[in-house]
């Protein structure tokens, strides 16, 4: 599947440009084409400040942002390698705390293309050494790195001595790439252990954690599961964390949801089982009500989008896109969404994922969904899905556009109204375009 970015900088449009058209058009694993680009570039990766390297099939950049803001709270500056962008490629590469500058990119962007003919790397390759040169010459005290696909043979993978790994949530999703079993992806995501860095991981089912603590054992990374020597639980809106330094009780964070509960959890155990980097649990404490990571449970307040709505009405982002993801963002809905308020939902797919079981968790939410394609990506076609949400008992609507789809919600509400855009990060980053809501 090929990566898309624009940028309203020429000289950033420039290289974008270039990246789409010189390199290799899709996802494609393995460490030799990064390696050799590294290489040419002087090792930016032998440079980084300490790494937190994080994997997961669900809630690894919520981790990340987690992991951001109780390093930043702290007082350390710190470099932040994530994907895929919403809005502006920017995103994916954070500077000592801020947003990579037009410049700056579009000059990393050139340099890595330069050095990568005869290489043929992927677009996230590229990205991925673009971020580390950009890393490499800036000082700061910590480096987060999310992986993008999998974790063994991802391009984040060459840094060979992080600070601490974390594993987030586990799900089947690229079952094309990882494999059709849980046990097996876990295998995959568990490859970023290294030889006396902690691997943190949330807790799972016998098959996964037991391949997990196989691989772990194998490459000398001390296995850290939640549940054994750190835990969690939230209890009276409280997060009830423990290990042997000792018991926390922090705010329940901001983010939406339990699983960003167990998220935050796991970005804790991980700064708690590092030496190097001192986090008071004042910092701990802050990070709950500081992070913030858009699309995911986002409720928006205001702009474009919401104007035209009737008062009262409420609009969230989420970027869910896989089973796991959807039974989380549907058993929120269940709870915040009841009322009398009409609930409807903004959905779209890409063709590499199961749309009918994305939506399968929403039943009986009594989500009327309105169905739309994803520009400048291979998306199914609205007609197909609001066909396949009607066999499931939703009335469904195809629409062509965002707003055709939000035009008719308009229409046709009688009091406020409660949406949801959900299925795709592509989606959401249009969402919150068309809201005047890029991140930064």
């Amino acid at each position: 599947m090929a990566d898309f970015a624009r940028s309203g900088d020429p000289a950033v449009q420039a290289q974008l440009d270039r990246l789409g058209s010189s390199i290799y058009a899709g996802d494609r694993l393995g460490l030799e084409r990064i390696a050799a680009l590294l290489d040419r570039l002087g090792r930016p990766q032998d440079k980084l400040p300490p790494v937190f390297h994080v994997a997961g099939t669900n809630g690894k950049g919520s981790t990340c942002a987690f992991l951001r803001a109780a390093l930043e709270a702290a007082g350390y500056k710190v470099h932040v390698f994530t994907s895929p962008h919403l809005v502006r490629f920017n995103e994916r590469i954070r500077i000592a705390g801020k947003l990579i500058e037009d410049a700056v990119l579009a000059a990393m962007l050139a340099e890595t293309l330069d050095a990568s003919r005869g290489i043929d790397p992927s677009f996230f390759e590229a990205t991925t050494a673009a971020a580390f040169l950009a890393f490499a010459r800036t000082p700061a005290d910590a480096c987060i790195l999310e992986v993008g696909l999998g974790g063994r043979l991802d391009a984040t993978n060459v840094v060979e001595a992080p600070l601490v790994c974390g594993i987030a949530g586990l799900g089947l999703d690229h079952q094309g790439w990882l494999g059709n079993r849980l046990a097996d992806i876990a295998a995959e995501k568990a490859g970023i252990a290294k030889r006396g860095s902690p691997l943190v991981t949330q807790l799972y089912p016998p098959s996964a954690a037991g391949r997990i603590g196989q691989i772990a054992h194998e490459a000398g990374a001390p296995w850290l599961p939640r549940g054994g020597q750190w835990d969690a639980i939230v209890s009276r809106d409280k997060l009830r964390y423990r290990d042997e330094q000792g018991e926390l009780a922090l705010p329940v964070p901001r983010l939406p949801g339990r699983h960003q509960a167990m998220n935050a959890a796991l970005a804790i155990a991980m700064l708690r089982h590092q030496q190097m980097l001192d986090v008071p649990p004042s910092a701990l404490n802050a990070a709950m009500g500081w992070t913030d990571w858009p699309a995911r449970l986002q409720k928006l307040e205001s702009g474009p989008l919401l104007a035209p709505l009737p008062a009262g009405s409420q609009f969230w982002v989420d970027g869910g896109h896989n089973p796991s993801a959807a039974r989380q963002v549907s058993a929120y809905a269940r709870k915040a969404f009841a009322g009398s308020s009409p609930f409807h939902m903004l959905f779209a797919c890409l063709t590499s994922k199961d749309a009918d079981q994305i939506l399968a968790p929403f039943a009986g939410l009594g989500a009327i969904i309105h169905t739309l394609p994803i520009a400048d990506h291979d998306s199914r076609d609205p007609q197909d899905l609001a066909e396949m949400a009607r066999t499931q008992g939703f009335t469904a609507d195809a629409h062509a556009t965002l707003a055709e789809a939000l035009a008719h919600i308009a229409s046709t509400a009688e009091g406020p109204v409660r949406i949801l855009s959900f299925g795709s990060l592509y989606l959401a980053g249009e969402v919150l375009a068309a809201n005047d809501q890029a991140p930064d």
